[in-house]
């Protein structure tokens, strides 16, 4: 199984998990884990989803992201595991 860790921060307003969810759904990712929390008004969420069937396409879902989260007004970042893993342990 291939995995990524998506993150999401901004404004807290309806929509977000929808609006991220139907995106990675849409592209055949599937979520495996989802925390997201509320700071004072400021949204925040990580998810672990399994990128298996869209591996070859991972800039397309990056780019489909990047979108939803210019039309929900947040900023989403997709890295895939091994990348966020190497990062977290600097």
């Amino acid at each position: 199984m291939k995995r990524a860790v998506v993150t999401v921060i901004g404004k807290d307003r309806p929509g977000i998990i929808a609006g991220v969810s139907k995106t990675l759904a849409e592209k055949q990712a599937n979520i495996l884990d989802v925390s997201q929390t509320l700071m004072g008004t400021i949204f925040t969420m990580s998810m672990l989803i399994d990128i298996t069937e869209i591996d070859a396409q991972f800039d397309d879902l990056q780019n489909s992201l990047r979108q939803t989260g210019e039309v929900l007004g947040v900023t989403v970042h997709i890295q895939r595991e091994e990348i966020f893993n190497s990062i977290s342990q600097i």
